[in-house]
């Protein structure tokens, strides 16, 4: 432990906004506020306007660097009424700063005296907080900094999970069932590209939508479940070939087929499918082609499937995309877990500075099951609680799904749906005639 330092506190929010990023931001401020602040340790707590692109910002203010929120005036009922709020209140940014741009970082947090910098957001801030920490120590610069976890894409090492994600896949859930009732009402071939680059735990998420038996076991309809039959992510290899047969063999038997489709699906050689079908795509600072505002991957795979099941002389099968894109990521709706969660996070964060605690990251850890979700009263309730993880655990790496989550090429184990299950809330119950 190092003793406590004198000055303002900053907190950012980065990458993808979320339906429940908000709550951490809130949760850093009220941790602050009754540590900190009031123990007369932090003067101002300053909200960096679209991350650190804001704190670098020159604008005519004294010190003549950033764009700040003075977030120490905001009153509670406000406070609590934001954090309820999905998207970033503060703004977001892409920006993946290199040496130079830290540098940047570090003499504004000296201009500003901010000596407890919060970052909110995914692999490549806590990066970013690893650099600039790393780099204050060697100028002799005295400053804590503190990465809280945030994507929906569920991809940071060493936490069970992540804020943003529960809610993020109880969207897909939803969607998914919804879908299915659709596509039974006027069958067809469904296809539905959700997001995740690397990962593909929220692709996995429309297994979620399927009626399940008590040990999370999928209940089938003449051999497959009735939702999301078939099920593929990044961590699988895409066949074309393999995929026809897969569809060819559902709707065959049911008339009918949804399947959930990741837009990060690689083939055997680990190129990704969607980017190879998107011309002139936009990239970002990261390198990455734009995915998720594109419908090419569904159309293509449309087209795909129209052209092979097509029986000769025959009419199409009858085959629709859509592309869930952005309105996953911040729905309205989130998971109860997910809000206590990231509200949580933000407060261990600040109780972390207020120990004296050494920069690093908060992660997620499962400390009950949940079972009890999917086995009755007699299972395990879900619990968790928050751990301070080094940078070099997290930084600028992606947790990929594990094996036992994984079922053949097309599916997800029942592990996975008892891991997911406590994380998104109570589904709504359908019947069908």
């Amino acid at each position: 432990m190092s003793t406590l330092l004198t000055g303002n506190a900053a907190i950012g929010q980065s990458g993808g906004p979320t339906a429940v990023i908000n709550q951490s931001l809130v949760g850093v401020v009220e941790g602050l506020r009754a540590g900190l602040c009031a123990a007369g340790f932090v003067g101002q707590i300053l909200g960096m306007r679209h991350g650190v692109k804001g704190l670098t910002k020159a604008v005519s203010t004294p010190t003549g660097i950033g764009d700040f929120f003075d977030l120490g005036l905001v009153s509670p009922e406000r406070l609590e009424r934001l954090a309820r709020t999905p998207s970033a209140a503060l703004g977001s940014t892409r920006d993946k700063p290199d040496q130079a741009y830290c540098e940047r970082i570090l003499g504004a947090c000296r201009k500003n005296n901010i000596r407890y910098f919060f970052y909110i957001g995914g692999n490549d801030s806590s990066d970013t907080c690893r650099i600039v920490s790393e780099m204050a120590t060697r100028s002799g610069w005295d400053m804590r900094c503190f990465h809280v976890p945030k994507t929906v894409d569920n991809d940071l090492m060493e936490s069970d999970h992540t804020p943003g994600y529960p809610s993020a896949a109880r969207f897909v859930a939803q969607a998914c069932a919804a879908d299915s009732l659709d596509n039974r009402s006027l069958p067809g071939i469904k296809i539905n590209v959700v997001m995740g680059r690397h990962a593909g735990f929220l692709t996995a998420a429309s297994a979620l939508a399927r009626k399940h038996d008590e040990q999370g076991v999928p209940v089938l309809d003449r051999g497959f479940p009735d939702a999301a039959q078939l099920i593929y992510v990044p961590e699988v290899a895409f066949d074309l070939d393999g995929f026809a047969a897969d569809v060819d063999a559902v709707y065959s038997k049911l008339g009918r087929c949804q399947i959930v489709v990741s837009e990060g699906i690689q083939d055997k050689n680990g190129k990704a499918i969607g980017a190879g079908l998107i011309k002139s795509g936009q990239v970002d600072s990261h390198g990455n082609v734009q995915l998720s505002g594109s419908g090419a991957l569904g159309d293509q795979l449309s087209d795909f499937l129209k052209e092979r099941l097509t029986p000769a002389g025959g009419k199409p099968p009858r085959v629709r995309a859509d592309t869930f894109g952005y309105v996953q990521r911040a729905w309205p709706d989130p998971s109860c877990v997910d809000s206590w969660e990231a509200r949580e996070v933000g407060r261990f964060a600040a109780r972390l500075a207020l120990s004296g605690a050494e920069s690093g990251s908060v992660a997620i850890v499962r400390t009950g099951s949940g079972s009890s979700i999917l086995a009755g009263r007699g299972g395990d309730a879900y619990s968790s609680a928050c751990a301070r993880i080094e940078f070099a655990a997290v930084a600028a790496k992606t947790r990929h799904m594990p094996p036992e989550f994984l079922k053949g090429t097309n599916d997800v184990s029942a592990a996975f749906v008892r891991y997911a299950a406590p994380l998104i809330g109570t589904m709504p119950v359908f019947e069908c005639l």
